[in-house]
């Protein structure tokens, strides 16, 4: 019985004549992945910044700016190796490029390399010409860390991230 209301209408009919051909591509200006991707990374959702980033390597190449977001986006999902392999690359591109010198920084902190952490966070000290409290702040507790080698043995240190502006974060202890 269903199936004789089918007969009465007879064939089923496109909601709109494509002529047969797949509809063209989408008009209009597409947002900028990099912006995408900051905005992913302040609402917490790091595997689609890091996915932002990637369109955003693809429209810009890899500048610094690129590569220091892939970075990032590696250390808030735990990937460190691959951030600190980023990060590298991006100070390699640019010596010059604060926020990478820190967020690598950041990423050899998380690791426990912290004679390294040192070098790097007072290297992002000396570029931003001591302006930054929050590269001042992880340069003190790199330093902390140094004088005090037992400081990590018995107890668990957990660190949070928090982004300040765009490419810049700060290390805190919690």
């Amino acid at each position: 019985m269903g199936l004789a209301g089918c007969a009465q209408t007879g064939a089923l009919k496109p909601l709109r004549d494509t002529d047969g051909f797949a509809p063209g591509v989408a008009q209009g200006a597409s947002v900028d992945g990099l912006i995408v991707g900051h905005r992913l990374m302040a609402a917490g959702q790091y595997e689609l910044a890091l996915e932002a980033y990637l369109r955003g390597a693809a429209e810009h190449g890899l500048t610094v700016d690129v590569l220091s977001a892939i970075g990032s986006a590696d250390l808030r999902l735990g990937r460190l190796g691959q951030a600190e392999e980023v990060l590298r690359r991006a100070i390699t591109v640019d010596e010059t490029f604060v926020p990478a010198w820190n967020n690598l920084g950041v990423v050899l902190a998380e690791q426990g390399q912290w004679g390294e952490a040192e070098r790097v966070f007072r290297t992002a000290y000396a570029l931003d010409s001591g302006e930054s409290a929050e590269i001042r702040e992880n340069l003190r507790l790199a330093l902390a860390n140094l004088d005090d080698p037992l400081y990590g043995e018995g107890v668990e240190s957990n660190f949070a991230l928090v982004r300040r502006g765009t490419g810049s974060y700060l290390l805190l202890s919690t």
